[in-house]
């Protein structure tokens, strides 16, 4: 067994190559570029380039940006930042061809926006994007086919290009 890769402040990190679905690849592999941790983003810029990564087809990088907006965020934002990244990570796990993964993490995901429906922050569609995850986590859980355009949510409720 390897020892586990850690940052400079001791903290685990995984710095092995990965593909363009996050999978971790054999040491020594050339792999995608990755997110960096440290990320120096405004709430909108998180945003905004989340919503490249996903309307690219790049839920995972996508996923990189939201939990780095997790991590460097003020606490009191945490629910939106892990909601977001959970629901990134369930496209991920569709892509991946891994729909119970994709069905759990839409739902923990919209579990975690749910709470802000009432005051949605950086104008994030916290309704809209909760009843797109309930829907395609019970499309998915019925076995549904799902098209590739049902897996671009539009994050917020303004269109950022």
């Amino acid at each position: 067994m390897s020892a586990r890769d850690r940052d400079g402040s001791g903290r685990p990190r995984n710095g092995r190559p990965r593909d363009a679905l996050g999978r971790v690849l054999p040491p020594g592999s050339v792999g995608e570029p990755r997110i960096p941790d440290d990320l120096a983003l405004s709430p909108d810029q998180f945003l905004s380039y989340a919503q490249e990564l996903i309307d690219h087809d790049r839920p995972f990088h996508a996923h990189e940006v939201l939990e780095a907006a997790w991590k460097s965020r003020p606490q009191h934002e945490r629910p939106l930042w892990q909601g977001l990244a959970q629901l990134a990570v369930g496209v991920t796990h569709v892509h991946r061809g891994n729909p119970a993964g994709a069905v759990a993490l839409l739902r923990r995901g919209a579990d975690h926006l749910r709470g802000l429906a009432g005051a949605p922050p950086w104008q994030v569609d916290v309704e809209g994007l909760c009843g797109w995850a309930g829907a395609l986590a019970d499309d998915l859980d019925g076995g549904a086919a799902v098209a590739p355009t049902r897996l671009r949510p539009a994050l917020t409720t303004v269109a950022r290009r």
